[in-house]
């Protein structure tokens, strides 16, 4: 069964610690709420070690129970959140990223760290606000991703 996995660029959370748009809130409300018994129903957060670094960098001062920094306490306590290790990482690289892929991709060197994660996540759901990101992972040949900006265009829940 897959686990009902999303990938949350660092553009998109740094705004959780006071959201004031719905559709944040029910994201965030979706992520931090475990009422489902059956493990597959509820939320996961997927994540590596480089983006829970700019999680932090960006929300060090944010003392909201809402930040992404209390939201990944949470998920690891209830054991939701999905780590992509640095070496499913470098060997997802080594057997996807070919000259030509590599040639083709439009987002920035930090962020092509980040194609992976999505890419090996169950359900390759991701928000992001990064155009060249979200370019990137739509055309990545051999995968589907379902990318958006906004919540609401992101079937997340089901």
């Amino acid at each position: 069964m897959l686990k009902k996995d999303i990938f949350i660029d660092n553009n998109i959370a740094k705004n959780f610690s006071n959201p004031l748009d719905l559709e944040y809130k029910k994201l965030i409300r979706w992520l931090i709420t475990n009422d489902s018994h059956r493990k597959e129903d509820c939320a996961y957060l997927v994540v590596s070690n480089k983006l829970i670094v700019e999680y932090q960098r960006t929300t060090h001062d944010a003392a909201s129970k809402t930040n992404i920094a209390a939201i990944i306490n949470i998920l690891t306590r209830e054991g939701r959140l999905v780590k992509v290790s640095n070496q499913e990482i470098k060997e997802f690289k080594i057997e996807y990223f070919t000259k030509r892929i590599e040639k083709n991709l439009t987002c920035n060197h930090e962020d092509r760290e980040h194609i992976p994660v999505v890419l090996l996540s169950d359900r390759k759901y991701a928000l992001s606000l990064d155009d060249k990101f979200i370019n990137d992972l739509r055309n990545f040949p051999g995968f589907t991703v379902l990318i958006e900006k906004r919540p609401e265009d992101l079937p997340y829940e089901r």
